[in-house]
């Protein structure tokens, strides 16, 4: 997009907002400043923020909210998708967020999604999960997928032949190299494949190891794994992985994982792990600790990655928010 088309694009979604604004909330908009925002548009007043996000808002409470602080206490963030996901997350702040839906040019109030109920793998899925143990890989099992990882790189998983509906395991990372993988060594066991790739994988997923694909990719997903071997090391005398909020899409991108820690008094907390700056980690985090009835949140990183956004929205959350890391 050009400069002149993004211009053109700000001016009418700054008119949408506005028109929104006034003819659906009966809100003089005379009071607001258009300022620059990059999640679409926003107007800004003493008292309060609007932002339009132009495009996925998945993920755009924690950026908004980051943004919004500068400027006044209360922020409506305006969506026309997720608006349920946000508007669940938002409850979690003790600060004054308001979500709403856009349809056409109606503005509606956002009604909190609930969470999905957890899945259980079928019984023909899980029959795998002493194979890839056998195989020397970490079996898990998340929103109800059958996994095998080798410190926390997924390297196999159980899916439905598409032509028989058999279960059966691919062994790849993603589904592109799960695809591949079959073609090429169709003839080799399935046990010898895993324990083969288990091998390979594993002596590049340990500290120090030089760059290697395998120790780049799911650097949150390698932490987790630390934390589950010595619970102690963030202060928990037992911790267990647990499906995050919403299911990852693939395995290349870097995204948040969750675990449940207990301390020696029986408190629970959401851990959630994430690497780089993320500045919707702690909605997501919110959102984990909601879902998974935990009255406290840590979110472990390392300390480059935690910026001062992080802290202030951390100190808004109704669930008591800290920061860890690994050494």
């Amino acid at each position: 997009m050009s400069d002149n088309e993004a211009e053109r694009r700000s001016r009418l979604l700054s008119a949408k907002l506005a028109a929104l604004m006034s003819q659906q909330m009966g809100i003089d908009v005379s009071t607001y400043t258009a300022e620059p925002c990059g999640l679409g548009t926003a107007l800004v007043s003493d008292d309060a923020v609007w932002i339009l996000v132009d495009g996925d808002a998945s993920r755009s409470l924690g950026p908004a909210i980051a943004w919004a602080t500068k400027f006044a206490p209360s922020l409506h963030l305006v969506v026309d998708n997720h608006s349920g996901v946000l508007a669940r997350r938002a409850s979690g702040f003790a600060t004054s967020i308001s979500v709403w839906h856009v349809e056409d040019t109606r503005l509606l109030a956002a009604i909190a999604e609930p969470h999905r109920d957890a899945v259980t793998p079928s019984a023909a899925h899980a029959t795998f999960i002493s194979d890839i143990a056998s195989a020397g890989a970490d079996p898990l099992v998340e929103w109800g997928v059958v996994v095998g990882e080798v410190r926390g790189l997924e390297i196999c998983r159980v899916v439905d032949d598409e032509h028989t509906g058999e279960a059966r395991i691919e062994v790849g990372i993603g589904a592109h190299d799960r695809e591949t993988f079959a073609l090429v060594h169709q003839e080799r066991p399935i046990d010898e494949s895993m324990r083969s790739v288990v091998d390979t994988v594993g002596a590049h997923r340990v500290e120090g190891a030089p760059f290697h694909p395998y120790n780049h990719l799911a650097p949150e997903r390698f932490a987790r794994w630390s934390a589950l071997q010595t619970p102690s090391a963030l202060g928990f005398v037992s911790l267990t992985q647990v499906d995050p909020p919403e299911m990852r899409t693939n395995v290349k991108d870097s995204v948040p994982c969750v675990a449940v820690g207990v301390d020696d008094s029986g408190n629970t907390t959401a851990v959630v792990f994430v690497h780089g700056i993320d500045l919707d980690v702690v909605p997501f985090a919110v959102d984990a600790a909601l879902q998974h009835s935990c009255a406290q949140v840590m979110i472990v990183a390392r300390p480059q990655d935690v910026v001062a956004s992080h802290r202030v929205m951390a100190g808004a959350t109704l669930a008591a928010t800290t920061f860890s890391s690994l050494s």
